[in-house]
């Protein structure tokens, strides 16, 4: 990985083997990012997506091994209990040029990945709302 910062915005090369979610995790921690945003375009060979089934409260995974190309990559940056916690969504075009997307749990490049990560200052928390949706909810404290 290598990135430039211009004011608030990160401009951010990853490059083929990294895997986006620890990568991103490790960026935001070494930045001291606490709240932003996230959009990226790529390439990968191996994604794990996932749709939450909200009456169930259970993520359905599905494993993708194969040429990938990143069409969009969306999504934000708070915090957990003070660490890092990051929400992304990803859309993914396949070699018949489907589109699958959902929930992104780890993918990895295969070419690279161009991302930009915008920086908000402050900071937004998160709370697991146990009685509704079982999700990591922001939390305005």
């Amino acid at each position: 990985m290598d990135y430039r910062r211009f004011n608030d915005i990160y401009v951010i090369r990853m490059d083929r083997g990294e895997e986006i979610v620890s990568s991103l995790m490790e960026f935001c921690r070494r930045e001291s990012v606490m709240l932003g945003s996230v959009e990226a375009i790529g390439a990968a060979d191996h994604a794990v997506v996932a749709l939450y089934d909200v009456d169930q409260r259970v993520f359905h995974r599905h494993t993708y091994d194969e040429p990938l190309e990143i069409t969009s990559l969306l999504g934000n940056i708070s915090t957990k209990e003070g660490e890092t916690y990051l929400h992304l969504h990803i859309s993914l075009c396949r070699s018949d040029m489907s589109v699958i997307g959902g929930h992104l749990n780890e993918c990895r490049i295969s070419g690279t990945c161009e991302m930009f990560v915008r920086r908000i200052e402050g900071a937004v928390g998160r709370r697991h709302d146990a009685d509704v949706t079982g999700l990591n909810l922001y939390a305005f404290e």
